[in-house]
């Protein structure tokens, strides 16, 4: 395990309309905002979304399971924003339900809400946090500077 200890910085709050691209709209805001480093929160509805429901086998590097969620979903999920050089890499699990049946995985692509999604915004100030490729784990991982 490695940390730091940092403190909170701007708190935003944001709202996506019906059929908005969620992370596409995410990634817009980081680098509006230039939001380095931050932790964030979703609540409401996901039309559609492409996402990774866990590796196939336990190994490094993974070979991920995709599926696509379909129609309208309740969804609620946590994130981290990190960047990669020039690029925020956001990075998200959410809990899908429709009639009794959930579904939790990483989503990853073509996030489109379905009437309304409410996403509050942590902003971590006082450390140093990157995103960078990580050959062995094959991802991007969190790397302190």
């Amino acid at each position: 395990m490695e940390y730091r200890s940092g403190r909170l910085g701007r708190v935003i709050m944001a709202r996506f309309d019906h059929d908005d691209d969620l992370l596409e709209g995410l990634n817009q805001l980081c680098l509006k905002e230039n939001l380095r480093q931050a932790w964030f929160q979703i609540l409401g509805g996901v039309g559609r979304a492409g996402v990774v429901t866990g590796p196939r086998e336990p190994v490094m590097p993974p070979d991920p399971v995709w599926a696509e969620t379909a129609g309208a979903q309740e969804v609620i999920g946590s994130g981290s924003v990190y960047w990669d050089g020039e690029e925020p890499r956001i990075h998200l699990h959410a809990a899908f339900g429709h009639h009794g049946k959930t579904m939790t995985a990483c989503v990853r692509r073509d996030t489109r809400v379905y009437l309304v999604l409410e996403v509050i915004i942590f902003e971590i100030d006082g450390i140093e946090i990157s995103r960078p490729w990580f050959e062995q784990g094959g991802f991007n991982r969190l790397t302190f500077g």
